[in-house]
């Protein structure tokens, strides 16, 4: 159903991936894995027709034996939803920011399924049970998590009937027992005859689609074959680094305490909430320089409502947070779970970082610095944040909070955009950092085994017990 041949990518002169080709058949998935900025996003992009200016597509793409590449725009853009639809790695670019979500979906519903009016809420109403986001039928995208925000975008990728559909980073943001219900509804597409592409960097995600895989490294595919078959037996020295860079093998950090320090922060016996609804009750912390500490829960349990709290961003509905005395006004940095959200639009990103220093009085030198250390290309701070991976933007917007040097640094789900490697490398950088310059980290993840793997302490929300 899918044909890809000789695709490339290019921003002017620069080729950034391929050639790649690969044929995908109905009922039988691809999975295609690699590292951050290997080039993923741009294939899935450059299928659907909706590759960012001023990238360009060379090659050949074909859909039901038919070329769809030479197609003008608005006749691409026809298929969507109805023949091919994706459900994208950022919902915050998706999603219409301004009209409830579960309006978006049943629009879904009503004008690209051709559903009756009421059909169309019940079809909603239905998909809303089945993901767990009752409760939110009239909050925006903004007011959602990202795993939330995750499942509305996959419950508008999928209710048009499409029977092709590119899932990048189907699970980002989700819980164990969300992404299982995720993978499980896109398995539905290729039980069913559809055709199903799913771009991931967690092993974990690959083993369960099954199907073939491709190993994507530096714009190339340097491994394929059936995804058992490579993942059981690698044949790449770079696959098999992808599967060492699992959390479950990594070594607990020893840490021997600081019961005399000064905090930095303290939470005591705090209530979360937005408006009237509560999240989270009775969570107290005391935080002291260098210290990390992981927070761990379900998708939608408050814990980004957790960070802005301790942020101050917003008020606690029961007890107080402090700051300590000697906390600045930068002296407490969020890195946020979306790293779009964290950017403007229509700046670029060097235009962005220059602000930072020239406001914060810190050098270009320090903040090339430490984005040299978190493997950023600089020849990417020329374009804008929709034209650079997910991935690529969470390392720079981790290295934009370091370069103000503040003394606790609240990190929501910071590396759930990176593979196995930048995200191991990238939160090794973070404990050096921590323990180099006493900054206390507050670590948000789903991830269990990386939470416990990590930080000094890890304190579960959202009716888990604290570990």
């Amino acid at each position: 159903m899918l044909e890809v041949e000789s695709l490339e990518v290019h921003s002017g002169e620069l080729q950034l991936l391929g050639p790649i080709t690969f044929r995908v058949c109905e009922g039988r998935p691809l999975v295609i894995m690699g590292e951050t900025g290997a080039g993923k996003s741009l294939i899935a992009q450059s299928i659907m027709g909706a590759l960012p200016s001023p990238l360009e597509t060379r090659g050949e793409i074909s859909l039901n034996g038919q070329r769809v590449d030479p197609l003008p725009p608005s006749a691409r853009q026809a298929l969507w939803g109805h023949t091919i639809s994706i459900l994208p790695q950022e919902p915050w670019r998706a999603l219409a920011p301004i009209m409830p979500a579960f309006g978006q979906v049943k629009e879904t519903y009503s004008r690209v399924a051709g559903l009756a009016r009421h059909e169309a809420h019940k079809a909603t109403d239905g998909v809303y049970g089945l993901l767990g986001l009752r409760g939110s039928e009239k909050q925006r995208t903004d007011q959602l998590s990202g795993g939330m925000g995750q499942r509305v975008a996959f419950a508008a990728a999928t209710a048009g009937g499409a029977r092709v559909l590119l899932a990048d980073e189907p699970t980002k943001g989700l819980d164990r027992a969300r992404a299982q219900t995720t993978l499980q509804r896109l398995l539905d597409i290729p039980l069913a005859g559809g055709t199903l592409v799913v771009v991931t960097h967690d092993v974990s995600v690959a083993k369960t689609i099954g199907g073939d895989l491709l190993i994507l490294k530096d714009g190339h595919v340097v491994e394929r074959g059936a995804t058992e078959a490579v993942l059981a037996n690698p044949a790449h020295e770079y696959t098999r680094s992808l599967l060492a860079a699992d959390p479950g093998r990594w070594h607990r950090p020893q840490f021997d305490g600081r019961p005399t320090a000064t905090p930095v922060l303290e939470a005591a016996n705090v209530t979360v909430g937005r408006g009237a609804s509560v999240l989270i009750k009775g969570f107290s912390l005391t935080l002291c320089g260098g210290d990390r500490v992981a927070v761990t829960g379900p998708s939608g349990c408050g814990k980004t409502s957790l960070l802005d709290t301790l942020a101050g961003l917003i008020p606690p509905l029961d007890g107080v947070v402090r700051r300590g005395a000697d906390v600045g006004k930068t002296g407490i940095q969020k890195i946020y779970q979306t790293p779009a959200a964290a950017f403007p639009p229509q700046v670029s990103i060097v235009a962005n970082l220059l602000d930072v220093a020239r406001l914060h009085g810190i050098s270009w030198e320090s903040i090339a610095s430490l984005l040299a250390r978190m493997s950023v290309d600089l020849e990417l701070l020329e374009r804008r944040p929709d034209a650079v991976s997910g991935g690529e933007l969470q390392r720079i917007s981790i290295a934009r909070a370091l370069a103000v040097r503040p003394d606790l640094l609240l990190a929501d789900e910071p590396t759930s955009r990176l593979d196995p490697i930048t995200q191991k490398e990238t939160l090794d950088l973070l404990a050096t950092v921590a323990a180099q310059t006493n900054v206390a980290v507050v670590l948000v993840t789903h991830d269990e085994a990386l939470a416990y793997a990590w930080a000094h302490k890890t304190t579960a929300v959202g009716g888990e017990q604290a570990a």
